[in-house]
């Protein structure tokens, strides 16, 4: 799996929003997304480069 620090349960910042890392998924391309739940309830999947750990 990816050396990342992005698991299941962490707190992210995604844009201007918080959300806590859900999923974790492989694509074909052997790339990792990172399934991200927001207060709203709303999940959407990103690249790592597009999480930031909250400071802190």
């Amino acid at each position: 799996m990816s050396e990342s620090i992005f698991s299941a349960g962490t707190d992210v910042i995604v844009g201007r929003e918080r959300g806590t890392v859900i999923d974790v998924r492989a694509t074909p391309a052997g790339k990792w997304v990172f399934g991200v739940e927001t207060a709203e309830g709303e999940v959407r999947y990103f690249t790592e480069k597009a999480l930031r750990l909250p400071e802190g």
